[in-house]
C-alpha cells in the first residue's frame, strides 16, 4: 500500500499563512501526478493544486491561484502547499493524493480553519 502523510494544517486568522506537507511513503515519484484536494463539511471535495514530479509542471484552481504555490522537494520526497493570504472560504480538510499507474492513492487530510 501507498501511505502518504499529511502535516502543517492548523487554525489561522485571515490573511495568515500555513504550508501543508505530504510526504509517500513510496520510493520513486518520478512517474507520479501529486495533488491537493480539499473538502469542507457538506461540500463536495474540490480540486486545490497538483504538480507533475517529473517536470515539476503545476496547475491550479481558480479559487487558489495565486495565493497558493504547490511544491515539491524531489531530495526530501515531499510535496507542499504554500497557502498565503489565507481566507475563511479556505477552511476545509485538505487532502493529499498521488496518482500513479491509473491508481490514485489519498492521504488521511489535515484540518484548515481560518477565522475571520
Amino acid at each position: 500500500q501507498v501511505q502518504l502523510v499529511e502535516s502543517g494544517g492548523g487554525s489561522v486568522r485571515t490573511g495568515d499563512s500555513l504550508r501543508l506537507s505530504c510526504v509517500p511513503s513510496i520510493s520513486s515519484l518520478a512517474m507520479a501526478t501529486m495533488n491537493w484536494f480539499r473538502q469542507a463539511p457538506g461540500k463536495e471535495r474540490e480540486f486545490v493544486a497538483s504538480i507533475s514530479w517529473r517536470t515539476a509542471n503545476t496547475n491550479y484552481a481558480d479559487s487558489t491561484r495565486g495565493r497558493f504555490t504547490v511544491s515539491r522537494d524531489d531530495v526530501k520526497r515531499t510535496m507542499y502547499l504554500q497557502m498565503d493570504s489565507l481566507e475563511p472560504e479556505d477552511t476545509a480538510v485538505y487532502y493529499c493524493n498521488l496518482q500513479l499507474e491509473s491508481s490514485s492513492y489519498w492521504g488521511q487530510g489535515t484540518q484548515v480553519t481560518v477565522s475571520s
